[in-house]
């Protein structure tokens, strides 16, 4: 029974199991002898082979700030080889609003814990209108994270294993982080990468006008100043039309407008912004 059950043939029907042995030059018993064996054992059911898990491809909308947050954690080098420093970011989807991040020595479910629940705090998130979307991580898997945010009253998602385009948002944000002309091929300290961090977080959230959110601001678009700014460049705009219509062959142009909707693998009817 030792030899049936173990991993090698616990799949495999007891014909198949003699036919290899017997290849092999080994006899243990005879193709019966094994059935019954295993009918003693209760054991004579169908022996399948395990099917691979089959994964739901998350489909996640917002259309609004602080409903739908991305988080991911990435590797920056080190002074040395071999050695890095974690940079974990949450990132709202809806305005790209970078919410909270850290940097830390290793990739910790406390550490996951800690910085969701401040951020949680500083955007003063109510239950059950936030989801946080992650990859599958070990922090982002883990029970500390999970009952943190049952506590909370937010809903988690993950994407499937090995599959980047189910995170785009945080993997687009952080080819923009590695892509900083002051971005440096190593740092030499935990320290200095805080500070650059810092500084491009900064310059991100404020400075940074992305083209997924009509060449605003995450800062414009998650505090709400969006439509007010907009109406302001129509204004401009048409302004400019009336003085000199001749300039505009195609007609009045109209300033950029935000997206109502962003998605995270949209269905695919849908058709609404869902990049980085």
């Amino acid at each position: 029974m030792e030899e049936l059950n173990g991993e090698r043939f616990c799949d495999t029907s007891p014909a198949e199991i003699y036919a290899t042995l017997l290849d092999e030059g080994r006899y243990l018993c005879s193709e019966r002898t094994m059935y019954r064996l295993l009918r003693e054992n209760k054991q004579t059911v169908v022996r399948y082979q395990s099917r691979p898990h089959v994964y739901e491809k998350p489909e996640l909308l917002t259309t609004q700030a602080n409903n739908l947050w991305s988080w991911d954690i990435t590797k920056l080098k080190g002074p040395s080889r071999w050695m890095y420093y974690f940079l974990y970011v949450l990132m709202d989807v809806f305005s790209r609003y970078v919410v909270g991040w850290m940097i830390a020595h290793n990739e910790s479910s406390g550490l996951a814990e800690a910085l969701i629940g401040e951020s949680c705090m500083r955007q003063n998130i109510v239950p059950g209108f936030l989801t946080i979307h992650a990859d599958n991580g070990t922090p982002m898997r883990s029970l500390v994270v999970a009952q943190l945010m049952s506590n909370l009253g937010i809903n988690k998602t993950h994407s499937r294993p090995h599959t980047s385009d189910d995170n785009p948002f945080s993997e687009s944000l952080f080819k923009t982080v590695k892509y900083d002309p002051e971005f440096p091929d190593r740092f030499s300290s935990i320290e200095e990468a805080h500070e650059f961090c810092g500084g491009f977080f900064k310059w991100y959230n404020y400075e940074h006008r992305h083209s997924g959110i009509a060449m605003l601001t995450p800062a414009m678009v998650h505090y709400g100043e969006a439509p007010r700014i907009i109406a302001n460049r129509s204004v401009v705009l048409s302004q400019a039309y009336e003085r000199h219509p001749e300039r505009f062959v195609k007609g009045q142009p109209m300033a950029k407008l935000l997206p109502k909707a962003v998605w995270i693998n949209p269905p695919s009817l849908a058709i609404v912004d869902c990049g980085g």
